[in-house]
C-alpha cells in the first residue's frame, strides 16, 4: 500500500472508494469553480519567512475556541451527507475528533442525527443550523441540539438559495441514491462502499424526516428541502435564535467586513470568514483574500475563525498569521473519512497537526500565539 503522507493522498483514496455523486458533492463549487479553486490557489500564493538559529524547544499548538481547550487551531466543518461518504460517517468523525481534542460540527444536513451523534459519543460536539421557512421545524431543531448537550451553535447565513452546482445536477445526487441507471453504475463501480451501506440503517436526512411536518418518508423529503431554504433570513432573525437557544452563538459566512460589524453588533461570539467552499456565488473573493479586511475591521471586538481551501498544516499557519484565530476543515477530514472511515479521519487530523508544528518550527516560533504578520513575506492586506 502506497504511503499516506500528506490530505492529497487521501483524496486520491477517497475518491476510488466513494461512489461519484458523493465524492463530488464534497469535491466540487457552484457553476465554473473558480471561487472552489482560488480558495486553494491563493493559499499558495502567501510566502512563509524562514528563520534559523532560535530556540524551538517545547512548542505548542494549543489553544481555545469560544472558551473550549482545544489541542490545535482546527475544527471539524459542517458538511452535509457526510455520512454518505463513509457509512455512519458523522459519528465516526464525531469520535475522531474527539479522539484528537478539537471540536466536531454537525451539519443540519447530516445523514446521522443529533441524536444519533450524542448516542455514540461521550463530549459536546456543535450543531450547524440552517433556518428554514417552518420556523416551528427550526425551534425544535433547536431544541433538540440543547436536548442532546451541544456545546455551541452555528448558524449558516450564505445558503438562503442554493448556488448553481452542476456536478450535482449532472451526478443526480440524492440520498439515498435514486434507482437510475447513472446511480447503479455509480454504486455498482464500489462494491465495498455498498456492502459497508448495507451494515448501517442510517441512508437519509435523520435531522428531517419523521421530524419536519409532512416529511415522513423520502418521497417527500426532495420537495420539501427545495422549498424549506429561507431567502427572507435577515439579522433580525438572530435575537430569536440565540434567546431560543441560549448558548454559545458562531455566525458562518461572512465574507465582507460589513457583514462582520453587523455579527458583532448581533451579540455573537464567533464569525467565520467562510465563502461555503466555493459552492455558493461563484466569482467571489477566496476565503483567505477577505481574512485580513475582517479581521482589521472587528478582530478585537470577536473571535474570527477561518473556513476555506485548508489543505494542510502550512495552511492553518497562514490564517493563524493573518489573524484567524482558529480555523476549520470540511474537504480535508471527508477525504479521510471517505479513505478509510474514523481511523481516516484521525489520519487527516494527525497529517494537519504535524505540518503545522512542524512549519511553526521552521518560521523561529514556539507558541502559536507568536504567529502574525512577520511570519510572511509581503503578506495581503
Amino acid at each position: 500500500m502506497t504511503a499516506i503522507c500528506d490530505i492529497r493522498d487521501l483524496q486520491k483514496l477517497a475518491r476510488r472508494r466513494v461512489p461519484r455523486m458523493f465524492y463530488e458533492y464534497a469535491d466540487s463549487g457552484s457553476w465554473t469553480e473558480s471561487t472552489y479553486r482560488a480558495n486553494e490557489s491563493d493559499f499558495q500564493a502567501i510566502k512563509l519567512r524562514q528563520r534559523v538559529a532560535v530556540d524551538i524547544g517545547d512548542r505548542s499548538v494549543k489553544t481555545e475556541m469560544i472558551g473550549q481547550p482545544v489541542s490545535m487551531p482546527v475544527a471539524l466543518a459542517p458538511v452535509g451527507l457526510t455520512g454518505m461518504q463513509h457509512p455512519d460517517g458523522e459519528i465516526k468523525a464525531a469520535r475522531a475528533a474527539q479522539k484528537f481534542g478539537v471540536p466536531f460540527t454537525l451539519s443540519t444536513m447530516s445523514i446521522c442525527s443529533i441524536e444519533d451523534v450524542a448516542e455514540n459519543t461521550s463530549e459536546p460536539f456543535w450543531f450547524q443550523l440552517y433556518v428554514m421557512r417552518d420556523r416551528d421545524f427550526v425551534s425544535r431543531l433547536i431544541d433538540r441540539a440543547r436536548d442532546a448537550g451541544c456545546s455551541a451553535l452555528m448558524l449558516t447565513l450564505d445558503l438562503q438559495i442554493l448556488g448553481q452546482r452542476h456536478k450535482d445536477i449532472r451526478n443526480g445526487l440524492s440520498a439515498p441514491p435514486q434507482p437510475t441507471l447513472n446511480a447503479a453504475l455509480q454504486i455498482m463501480s464500489r462494491p465495498r462502499w455498498c456492502i459497508d451501506m448495507l451494515k448501517t440503517r442510517r441512508h437519509s436526512f435523520r435531522n428531517i424526516v419523521g421530524h419536519a411536518k409532512g416529511v415522513g418518508d423520502l418521497s417527500s423529503l426532495s420537495s420539501w428541502t427545495t422549498e424549506q431554504f429561507d431567502p427572507k433570513l435577515s439579522w433580525q432573525d438572530i435575537d430569536w435564535i440565540k434567546e431560543r437557544w441560549g448558548g454559545k452563538l458562531i455566525i458562518k459566512g461572512i465574507l465582507d467586513p460589513e457583514d462582520a460589524r453587523m455579527a458583532v453588533e448581533a451579540g455573537c461570539d464567533a464569525i467565520i470568514v467562510s465563502n461555503h467552499g466555493g459552492r455558493q456565488l461563484d466569482g467571489a473573493r477566496s476565503s483567505i483574500s477577505a481574512l485580513p479586511e475582517i479581521v482589521s475591521e472587528v478582530g478585537n471586538d470577536i473571535e474570527v475563525h477561518f473556513d476555506g481551501g485548508i489543505r494542510s498544516g502550512q495552511d492553518v499557519l497562514k490564517a493563524i498569521c493573518l489573524g484567524a484565530r482558529s480555523t476549520y476543515i470540511g474537504r480535508a477530514f471527508i477525504y479521510g473519512l471517505g479513505a478509510r472511515g474514523e481511523a481516516g479521519v484521525e489520519q487527516a487530523l494527525d497529517i494537519i497537526y504535524r505540518e503545522l508544528d512542524t512549519t511553526m518550527a521552521l518560521c523561529g516560533e514556539r507558541l502559536l500565539q507568536n504567529l502574525g504578520h512577520h511570519n510572511l513575506l509581503d503578506p495581503p492586506g
